[in-house]
């Protein structure tokens, strides 16, 4: 050992058992925190004493609650911040840290050694750093620069200085196993040990091997829209990850978890990437799909088509007489054209347009929806819309009212009254002592019990229309959203421009599903913003952060839409525009069609084109499958070419998948997937496999991402890395539409280390624009 590398590992030692004492600490400390919390809620009642005889004694028993209630949530806070504390030294004492820095700050001549982790470490007294979290400031320089002039911000300022000297570790068990002094962000010696390894199940924190182009998204910090566009494999949602985990350290006093949210795919992907903010010692993001939320709002009125079904759809039913007339409709539906549509047709509505629903009582009409209606139009015009609707809930309510007392002479509430049984009449009675003071006296005057019950009967028979008006639901939302399709000439008062030339038949396919109770996809967010801007916006002004992943699956109307939804969060987007396999892909254009959200001055961008994920040729095969692949970049990891099979039938496929998954295992491949083209192909491909050990079907409603041998379509394996990819079947039957290349590219670019490609008779005409030497051809 030379005697620099023993210098190292001596400081390491000292590192180590710093570590092992404040573990020991912490333990203690979170035992005694954990028996604080179970005592104080233990005991909670019994240290508070509970009067209320007189305001005083009311008075003391509230303060009492509080103080204990504050002491309870006190403790559990405490407790809380030493477990995430001990987590975090626990994962320490397995790498406590990669890097370092010998860093000059001008205007000295002493080199300080910066050592970058996961977290901070000081000294027992707490006075030296021994390693710097690496969100600190000074850590930024580690993966900004090579040695020479360099800086970093601060809240007092920039700070300039001399960047002397980078090294890079690697630790095990407390041993240094390798160090590198590199002038490059990340030696390329530990970025090949990382991604040469096997896939896991979860995604894991990327802080050792952090890129430049990746740290400028991590630590960016201006404006309210942040777009990054990657090359798959890219490292964009490892780095996007990374970046809540920096706001979380940067804004600790103001921000938390809970206050930013994530749009994921699916489920899947939520479990694939669970656990890389636990593995810096924070707490996971809120994370919901897109689809979870319409399901929230709309599942209890209609039934909501999810996009994997209409991908489905677009992917399988090109035979359908009605393929041409739903693809250009989900084409329309997703534009901003037909967001400002909704917007004006909306405006339309405080003139004439409203359709709403009368209100019956026990069967008879309270009120009709003419009458709310002439209400609507003819009363307290002057006010803005939303005061106007609020006014006729005052007047229903009235009705209501008016309603109440009519019924209380009525027979059929003597009825009830007389079909009470003994304990609905006891519960009534208790309902009336506490609520109004009743007494058993007050109970023995007949006249005055018997309307005394009547009125409670009237009015729990009320409660639901009280509700019911409320919550609106008196505004026909549904017959408002048809009356944009009864009549196709309806909408050119409405809209900038030219409808499709296929929007008579949108119309009747728009009205077929909204009869049967069916919401498509493509009407779900437009039927909810009409519906935000009638009833005013249900915003969520808690949320400060809202990253989107996948961002080239959502369509301009969806951006628009959470826009509004959350007013006072910034907004981090992440996608791939060569992934962009949905119907409405067309609209969006590119990623830059979105600086229109918050304005070109609050927008900024980001490219990736390195491409990390696969062996260099892999990604010099997958870059010639779509037009601008020149400009992907391989990182040099070396392995083998991709291979092309061509079969003559379906029999000869399966043997040979059957073969080949066999071979795949006894290489010690992890992962393994057998990426087909739709939900149909892989049912179809999983029976006829099924034979193959442990193999796994997955659909849209799996919730958890599997190792092993998987059979999966391949618009859900976006997002996850596999370490061997088989492409079921690559013919010009199954990927001959022009339409399919992005779905051809994002099943191929999901291959980590081995890359096998079918194809029953003759290739997809997408093989063609490949290199002929970057694919073996067996």
């Amino acid at each position: 050992m030379n005697t620099e590398l023993r210098q190292e590992q001596e400081r390491l030692d000292c590192v180590m058992e710093t570590i092992s004492k404040q573990i020991s600490k912490k333990e203690g400390e979170t035992s005694k925190r954990r028996k604080e919390v179970v005592n104080i809620r233990k005991n909670f009642w019994d240290d508070v004493k509970v009067n209320t005889d007189t305001f005083d004694d009311y008075l003391e028993t509230i303060i009492g609650l509080r103080q204990q209630a504050q002491a309870l949530s006190v403790s559990q806070s405490t407790h809380r911040y030493a477990f995430n504390r001990l987590s975090v030294l626990h994962r320490m004492q397995e790498i406590p840290y990669f890097g370092r820095i010998d860093f000059i700050e001008n205007g000295t001549s002493e080199v300080e050694s910066i050592y970058i982790g996961v977290s901070t470490l000081t000294d027992t007294i707490g006075e030296n750093f021994l390693i710097y979290d690496w969100r600190a400031p000074i850590s930024s320089v580690y993966y900004d620069y090579p040695p020479g002039s360099a800086e970093y911000v601060t809240p007092e300022g920039v700070v300039h200085g001399l960047l002397d000297k980078k090294w890079q570790y690697i630790i095990r068990g407390g041993i240094i196993d390798s160090m590198f002094d590199t002038s490059l962000t990340i030696g390329d010696e530990i970025l090949q040990q990382v991604l040469g390894k096997g896939t896991d199940k979860q995604m894991h924190s990327i802080v050792a091997t952090i890129q430049r182009e990746q740290n400028q998204i991590i630590r960016h910090d201006r404006g309210r829209l942040l777009i990054v566009q990657g090359a798959a494999g890219s490292g964009k949602t490892s780095a996007a990850l990374q970046r809540i985990a920096y706001l979380l350290y940067k804004y600790r006093e103001w921000l938390k978890a809970d206050q930013i949210i994530l749009f994921s795919p699916n489920s899947m992907f939520n479990s694939y990437v669970s656990n890389v903010l636990p593995e810096l010692g924070e707490e996971n993001m809120q994370q919901v799909t897109f689809q979870e939320y319409l399901d929230h709002r709309l599942s209890n009125t209609f039934q909501v088509e999810d996009p994997y079904e209409q991908l489905e759809y677009v992917l399988t039913a090109t035979d359908d007489t009605s393929y041409r007339t739903r693809t250009a409709s989900i084409r329309f539906k997703a534009s901003t054209h037909f967001f400002e549509t909704i917007k004006s047709y909306r405006h339309s509505l405080e003139l004439s347009g409203m359709l709403f629903k009368g209100i019956k009582f026990r069967g008879k009409p309270i009120v009709t929806a003419k009458q709310i209606a002439d209400r609507f139009y003819n009363s307290d015009t002057s006010l803005r819309f939303h005061n106007r609707l609020e006014k006729l809930t005052e007047w229903l309510n009235e009705r209501i009212d008016e309603t109440e007392k009519l019924e209380l002479t009525k027979p059929w509430v003597q009825e009830e009254i007389e079909l009470l049984s003994k304990d609905e009449y006891q519960k009534a009675y208790n309902y009336l002592q506490k609520k109004q003071g009743f007494t058993e006296d007050s109970f023995d005057d007949y006249e005055r019990e018997s309307k005394v019950l009547g009125r409670m009967i009237v009015r729990k028979k009320l409660k639901p229309l009280r509700k019911w008006i409320r919550a609106l639901r008196f505004v026909d939302f549904t017959g408002i959203y048809k009356q944009l399709f009864v009549d196709p000439t309806q909408i050119k008062p409405w809209i900038a421009g030219n409808t499709p030339k296929e929007w008579e038949d949108i119309c009747l396919l728009t009205l077929e599903m909204l009869g049967e109770g069916k919401l498509l996809y493509e009407d779900a967010t437009p039927f909810l913003l009409l519906k935000e801007l009638i009833q005013g916006f249900q915003t969520n002004v808690s949320i400060k952060h809202v990253l989107v992943d996948e961002a080239q699956d959502y369509s301009p109307f969806q951006f628009e839409f959470l826009k509004r939804l959350f007013p006072s969060a910034k907004m981090t987007v992440l996608g791939d525009f060569n992934q962009a396999i949905f119907a409405h892909a067309s609209e969006m254009v590119n990623f830059h069609t979105l600086t229109g959200l918050y304005g070109t001055d609050e927008t900024d961008a980001i490219n990736l084109t390195r491409s990390y994920r696969s062996t260099r040729p892999i990604t010099e095969f997958t870059r010639g499958l779509v037009p601008g692949g020149e400009g992907i970049i391989a990182f040099d990891r070396d392995g083998e070419k991709p291979v092309l099979s061509q079969l003559s039938d379906r029999v000869e496929l399966h043997s040979c998948i059957a073969t080949k998954v066999t071979d795949l295992k006894k290489q010690r491949y992890n992962s393994i997937a057998i990426i087909c083209k739709s939900a149909v192909e892989s049912k179809e491909a999983y029976d006829a496999l099924r034979n193959i050990d442990h193999i796994k079907l997955v659909n849209s409603g799996s919730i958890k991402y599997e190792q092993g041998v998987v059979v999966i379509p391949a618009y859900l394996a976006k997002g996850i890395e596999f370490d061997a990819v088989i492409i079921y079947d690559a013919s010009e039957q199954v990927y001959g539409d022009e339409s399919l290349r992005r779905l051809f590219y994002t099943a191929c670019t999901r291959a980590m280390h081995h890359l096998q490609i079918y194809s029953v008779g003759e290739p997809s005409p997408f093989l063609l624009n490949v290199a002929p030497e970057s694919f073996s051809l067996i």
